[in-house]
C-alpha cells in the first residue's frame, strides 16, 4: 500500500430511483459508479506535480545575501579508497580476509563506517549540491529551479538533513546495535565535511566561527528530526507543516503545490526503505527515487520476488568481510 495519503473518487449517490423495465437504455454488467469506484488515479512524480503549478513565484526575502564557494573540494576526500571504481589490490584483500577471520571481527559494525558514512553519505550530500557557475544535477534542478529555493550553503544542509532523516528511519528500524552505529556513522561524517567546507570552500577562517555554526546546524538538525518524526507518525498535513518550516524556510508565499510534491517524495522514498530488508540495507543496496520518478505499491507477488531475488545475491558471499547477522527476511 502506498503510504503517502491519496484521496481515492468515491462518487456518493443519493435518491436514486429505479427506472422502468421499458426504458431504452441498454444497462451493462458492471455500472458506470462501480467504473469509477475501482478506477485508481493517476500517481505524478513530485518533479511533475510541482512544475504544473500556475501559480506565480513570489520570491522570499531572507534579508542576507547567500556566501557562495570560492572552490570545490572533493566530493568524498581525497582518499583513493573512496575514490570511484577503486578496487583493493588481491593481497590486500587477502591479508584483510585472514585478519577479520583470525580476530573474528563483528562485520556488521565495521561495515557501518564504508556504507553509511561514505556510500549513504554521498548519497545525502549530492541530492541538492550545487556549485556557481557549474549545470545542476538533476536533483538539484528539483529543488533550485523547480521549486525555486535560494542556492545557499543553509539551503543544501536542510536537504541534506531531510535525506538523513529518511535514512535514519530506516536505521532505527535495524537491531538497535547496529543501527544506531550506522545513524552515529552518517552524522559523524555529515558534520566532519561541513566542517571541510565551511574552512575550505566559504574561506572562513576562524576556528570558533566554524564551531559555532556547526553548533547551530546541530540543533537544527535536532529539531528537523523531531518535527519529521511527528509528522511520520502522525499525518501529512503534519509532515508537510514540518517541510514548510524547515526545507521550504517558513514561506509564506509557498506554493502549496510544492508542498505536495516534497511529501510525494518522502512518502514515496519512505515506503522504498520499508520494502528492503536489514541485510540489503546494510550492505548499501539502497538508492533513493529520484524526483522525476514515481513510486508505485508493489503486490505481493513483486514483494517475494524481489525477496528471493535478495536471497540468490546473498547466497555467494561467504567471505569472512561479507559474513552478517542482519535479516533477509525483514
Amino acid at each position: 500500500m502506498m503510504i503517502r495519503t491519496r484521496i481515492s473518487v468515491r462518487p456518493q449517490v443519493f435518491g436514486l430511483r429505479w427506472l422502468s423495465n421499458q426504458s431504452k437504455v441498454n444497462f451493462q454488467t458492471q455500472s458506470i459508479l462501480q467504473q469509477f469506484k475501482d478506477k485508481e488515479p493517476e500517481m505524478d512524480a513530485p518533479s511533475k506535480m510541482a512544475s504544473e503549478s500556475t501559480l506565480p513565484h513570489i520570491q522570499q526575502d531572507l534579508n542576507i545575501k547567500p556566501k557562495q564557494a570560492k572552490k570545490k573540494s572533493a566530493f568524498l576526500s581525497d582518499s583513493k579508497e573512496e575514490a570511484e571504481g577503486f578496487e583493493m589490490s588481491s593481497i590486500k584483500q587477502s591479508l584483510g580476509q585472514m585478519v577479520i577471520k583470525l580476530f573474528k571481527i563483528d562485520m556488521d559494525s565495521a561495515r557501518a563506517g564504508s556504507v553509511a558514512g561514505s556510500k549513504y553519505f554521498g548519497d545525502c550530500k549530492k541530492q541538492g549540491m550545487y556549485y556557481p557557475n557549474e549545470p545542476l544535477s538533476d536533483t538539484a534542478k528539483f529543488y533550485y529551479e523547480t521549486l525555486q529555493l535560494p542556492q545557499s550553503f543553509s539551503q543544501w544542509f536542510q536537504i541534506t538533513t531531510l535525506h538523513y532523516w529518511m535514512l535514519a528511519v530506516r536505521m532505527r528500524a535495524m537491531p538497535f546495535k547496529y543501527g544506531k552505529n550506522y545513524q552515529q556513522k552518517l552524522v559523524d561524517r555529515i558534520f566532519r565535511d561541513m566542517e571541510l567546507r565551511l574552512a575550505e570552500e566559504l574561506g572562513i577562517t576562524s576556528n570558533r566561527l566554524i564551531e559555532n555554526y556547526l553548533k547551530e546546524y546541530h540543533t537544527q538538525m535536532l529539531g528537523c528530526v523531531l518535527s519529521f518524526d511527528e509528522g511520520l507518525m502522525t499525518d501529512d498535513t503534519t509532515l508537510g507543516a514540518a517541510i514548510w518550516r524547515n526545507v521550504l524556510n517558513g514561506n509564506p508565499n509557498v506554493d502549496m503545490r510544492h508542498v505536495e510534491a516534497l511529501v510525494s517524495y518522502v512518502r514515496g522514498n519512505l515506503y522504498v526503505l520499508n520494502q528492503i530488508t536489514d541485510r540489503e540495507f546494510g550492505f548499501g543496496k539502497f538508492e533513493f527515487v529520484p524526483p522525476h520518478q514515481v513510486v508505485k505499491p508493489l503486490t505481493a507477488a513483486q514483494k517475494e520476488a524481489l525477496k528471493e531475488m535478495a536471497k540468490k545475491e546473498f547466497a555467494n558471499k561467504n567471505l569472512p568481510s561479507q559474513k552478517t547477522v542482519l535479516s533477509l527476511d525483514e
